[in-house]
């Protein structure tokens, strides 16, 4: 019989013989949980878990890993979604928003990010801000030009900075659609643009390879997690949805605009 006292001992060990180094057994158990919780979050509002995860990932994951796992972790999220919610997807802006993401993830690979991080989050806050209250430009409408645009913007930022399904929710936030339409379309957007992210990481030679059992662990209470918030989601009157998907975006602009701020005072200090 296994001896209790050193049994939990011995189980950390086990786990951690399947971890990357700099990984200890506990922010992989934190990073599981949290991929759980905030693809729930992402299949029932659109929007929220992956600025969530990425929080998460970025206090309890080596620096150089943050973005290319949660790239991966984002990507089977969204996949998941793709697959529960594909029949609501609305395919021409789908088209439009990955032919710009192509562009932008090519562009984003190869240049090097001039604007410090706290300008990037200040940006992409104000226009969240804007787009989801402010007053619309007369003649303004959502098509294949600012579609494209969006998709390049969001592909070229998501290299640096990680997370950025909200500026294409944002977009989509002005349009018509339904609740339905706006999730499974932004789903399947995040899929192309996810993905284009990890090629890119692994021409660049990042090491996916140290880390395929925690991120199989990761993609599997994701979907987990999606398979909850979608049965939600079809459950939720559209005036509820509407509401969570304003709040959640504007959360997320406060959010990034605090950090910008944070990161910009001892800058402006020194």
């Amino acid at each position: 019989m296994r001896n209790l006292s050193t049994g939990p001992t011995a189980l950390f060990m086990e786990i951690a013989a399947f971890l990357p180094d700099g990984v200890p057994v506990w922010a992989a158990i934190i990073s599981v949980v949290a991929a759980f919780l905030a693809s729930a979050l992402t299949a029932a509002f659109g929007i929220g878990g992956g600025l969530a995860l990425l929080a998460v990932m970025s206090v309890v994951f080596p620096a150089p890993a943050v973005v290319p796992v949660h790239g991966v972790a984002q990507l089977g999220s969204n996949a998941g979604r793709f697959i529960l919610q594909f029949r609501d997807t609305v395919w021409p802006i789908v088209l439009w928003l990955s032919a710009g993401g192509l562009i932008g993830a090519l562009i984003g690979g190869r240049v090097a990010v001039e604007l410090p991080v706290w300008a990037l989050r200040g940006g992409v806050a104000i226009f969240i801000f804007y787009t989801v209250w402010g007053a619309r430009p007369k003649g303004f409408s959502p098509g294949p030009t600012t579609f494209f645009s969006t998709g390049a913007v969001g592909a070229f930022l998501t290299m640096f900075f990680g997370a950025t399904g909200p500026i294409t929710a944002t977009m989509l936030s002005a349009t018509k659609l339904d609740r339905l339409g706006k999730v499974a379309t932004l789903a399947t957007c995040m899929v192309v643009q996810h993905g284009l992210k990890v090629l890119v990481f692994g021409a660049l030679g990042f090491a996916y390879g140290a880390w395929v059992w925690l991120i199989i662990a990761i993609l599997s209470f994701g979907f987990a997690g999606t398979w909850l918030g979608t049965h939600y989601l079809r459950r939720m009157p559209e005036a509820l949805f509407e509401r969570g998907f304003k709040f959640v975006l504007t959360i997320i602009a406060a959010y990034l605009l605090l950090a910008a701020i944070v990161e910009v005072i001892p800058a402006a200090g020194a």
